[in-house]
């Protein structure tokens, strides 16, 4: 990893605030977007960069904004990655968001969000706080496949669970749906129903496929090379050089999540759930006497 001094640490698009303290991932999935060239990385994907004064530019930040709001973090580079053990970042920010009194909405693959759950706690208890985990495979070998350096589906769902205790709600990403390795009936469903169970109050979804760029194909069709001999074939013929890469399953599995969704009551919309995630709550909304 190296260290940089950032100028911004809070972005924002279409009234959501949103920060990523570190770039690049050590995860490994591969399928992974945030490869690709469009996000011109001028060092290797796995030599994270840290925004080593990402703390100090988020103090700054919230002490001067007006409104209190939701802050995003993990759309880009997760936060709990290894190096989290070692810098306690991710923790640092919390801190502050906590301090301010604004809300989180942080996205993982990581058990070690686990490390912060008692910041995530007390950030709900006086605001808000959302965890998203994403889930693709509910087969824990596959897992170790597509996700080689992280913790297994099995443990991401002790996580909703974990987090269920504390009345902290959690949404899930269902997504990556790689055709012809985790785009079964089987798979999606067992993954709802352990959603649940959990209590999961909504299920991200953009079509049930995956999207590939340059970049990220490579890496990726390298990966099938390794992994499932042949398949690089069948993609090409299937698809071409094609952005999008939707399941040949796709209307069928997308059927039987909208139906367990509403059966259950869960969101499985993706603007309901941003929606939801965005929405500080009202009763702790503090507005300046400068936009009465």
């Amino acid at each position: 990893m190296h260290f940089v001094d950032a100028k911004g640490i809070l972005t924002t698009n279409d009234g959501r605030c949103g920060m990523n303290i570190y770039r690049g991932c050590t995860h490994g999935c591969i399928y992974c977007d945030s490869r690709s060239k469009c996000y011109q990385f001028t060092h290797p994907f796995e030599d994270i960069e840290v925004k080593q004064n990402a703390p100090r530019l988020l103090e700054s930040a919230l002490k001067s904004k007006r409104k209190k709001c939701m802050i995003g973090t993990g759309s880009m580079s997760d936060p709990y990655m290894h190096c989290e053990e070692q810098l306690h970042m991710t923790r640092q920010c919390l801190e502050i968001i906590k301090k301010y009194e604004f809300g989180v909405a942080i996205q993982t693959k990581s058990d070690r969000i686990l490390n912060d759950i008692d910041l995530l706690d007390e950030i709900n208890k006086t605001s808000k706080a959302v965890v998203q985990m994403t889930l693709t495979t509910y087969d824990d070998e596959l897992c170790s496949i597509l996700e080689p350096n992280v913790c297994n589906t099995k443990r991401r769902i002790e996580v909703l669970e974990k987090m269920q205790e504390r009345g902290i709600p959690t949404i899930v990403w269902l997504t990556p749906i790689l055709p012809f390795i985790n785009d079964t009936e089987e798979n999606i469903r067992q993954i709802l129903e352990e959603c649940v169970r959990v209590g999961v109050k909504g299920i991200i979804v953009f079509g049930i496929g995956l999207t590939l760029r340059d970049g990220d194909r490579e890496y990726f069709y390298a990966a099938l090379d390794k992994h499932f001999p042949g398949l690089k074939k069948k993609y090409i013929e299937t698809y071409g050089n094609a952005y999008d890469v939707p399941s040949p399953n796709s209307k069928a599995l997308y059927g039987i999540l909208r139906d367990i969704c509403r059966k259950n009551n869960m969101m499985y919309k993706p603007d309901d759930c941003f929606a939801y995630m965005n929405e500080f709550p009202e009763k702790y909304q503090q507005i300046s006497l400068f936009d009465l």
